[in-house]
């Protein structure tokens, strides 16, 4: 018991030193990048009033490097965030329906009450379960699929081009980064997954996993180096849709808003056009995540197709959209985040936070 007590608080001291250093590096490059090497290497500094520099970064295009960690901490701090509703939509999906047995009623009933019940059975921090993963699957996942798609966006339409990106070129944008972000971040996906499905153990019972760092050890030793890409096909499915689905949508609900008089590229905007894209995102992406979820948290299906069918003949068409009010609470809020954070990150780039 001593020995789970430390593990469960080294962990916990891991997760907060990520968010500190990923806030404290990100603070830094931006010292660094704006307020010294850009003046220096094109004006003396003493020859730059500070009014030119808020237009000349106002105009400077985002590197790859920069949009990645900007996009890396938000992705980081809105999972922290709302990761508590992600693992009340992970229960929720896991739950089987009871077949031939009206007695034995869900042990999960709704979000507010799945949270209560994992807060009282296993305490309140069991609602942070699998956050390093969480954290792991952010900086790789959430750093490449949205670091990718302005380049993959140019690359798609050229250069030279003037005026809105198509739709459709977003879209496909959107596709391709997904599904390469998702291949590389797979194995932090299905260990965040892993801790999660894990409940209230009875006493005298081990617990699978003692940790983020055991459970990767623990999957590769007892199944295997390739099950750490366990369900890559729906998980691929899943987040090049979903992944289209929000950053398309917000960027064309964003670029929608903003031609509407009175409106500006403000706090407002990045809320609606968020809010936007997680309810896209649910409404696509619900019927994939489930498989998904399922893939990972039980190993007793064959293969994608197989728990597809499997899932449809015993529990219904509705089953593919189980946990769909809390998997849009939580993509909903999670967009808000991240979309307000990574905005306001670049915002931090560009100087206008602190010139304006």
């Amino acid at each position: 018991m001593v020995a789970n007590e430390a593990i469960f608080l080294i962990t916990q001291f891991h997760t907060y030193i990520y968010i500190y250093l990923a806030f404290h590096f990100l603070f830094l490059f931006h010292c660094y990048s704006i307020n010294f090497f850009f003046p220096f290497f094109y004006w003396p500094r003493s020859q730059l009033p500070i009014s030119h520099l808020r237009f000349l970064m106002a105009d400077l295009k985002f590197s790859f490097a920069e949009t990645f960690l900007c996009s890396a901490f938000a992705a980081c701090f809105a999972e922290f965030c709302t990761i508590p509703l992600d693992t009340a939509k992970v229960r929720l999906q896991l739950q089987k329906k009871a077949v031939g047995d009206e007695v034995n009623l869900p042990k999960y009933r709704g979000l507010l009450g799945t949270m209560a019940t994992i807060a009282k059975e296993e305490r309140l921090s069991a609602l942070w379960k699998g956050i390093v993963a969480g954290l792991h699957r952010q900086c790789i996942y959430g750093g490449l699929r949205i670091g990718l798609y302005e380049p993959v966006k140019t690359l798609l339409v050229g250069a030279d081009y003037v005026g809105d990106i198509p739709l459709y070129q977003k879209i496909i944008a959107a596709l391709l980064t997904g599904a390469l972000a998702i291949t590389v971040a797979n194995p932090t996906d299905l260990v965040k997954v892993r801790l999660q499905a894990e409940g209230k153990f009875p006493a005298g019972i081990a617990r699978r996993y003692y940790g983020t760092l055991d459970a990767y050890y623990t999957i590769v030793r007892e199944e295997g180096l390739a099950a750490l890409w366990t369900g890559l096909g729906p998980n691929i499915a899943r987040n090049a849709i979903v992944n289209a689905a929000e950053l398309a949508s917000y960027d064309q609900v964003k670029q929608t808003i903003l031609k509407i008089p009175g409106f500006s590229d403000n706090v407002l905007t990045h809320l609606l056009a968020g809010l936007g894209a997680g309810f896209f995102a649910v409404c696509i992406g619900s019927p994939i995540d489930v498989v998904k979820s399922r893939m990972m948290g039980d190993s007793g299906y064959k293969n994608t197709l197989d728990c597809f069918i499997r899932t449809l003949r015993n529990e219904g068409f509705l089953a593919f959209y189980k946990g769909f009010v809390p998997n849009f609470t939580r993509l909903g809020s999670w967009n808000v985040v991240m979309f307000l954070t990574l905005e306001q990150a670049k915002k931090a780039f560009r100087g206008e936070l602190y010139y304006d």
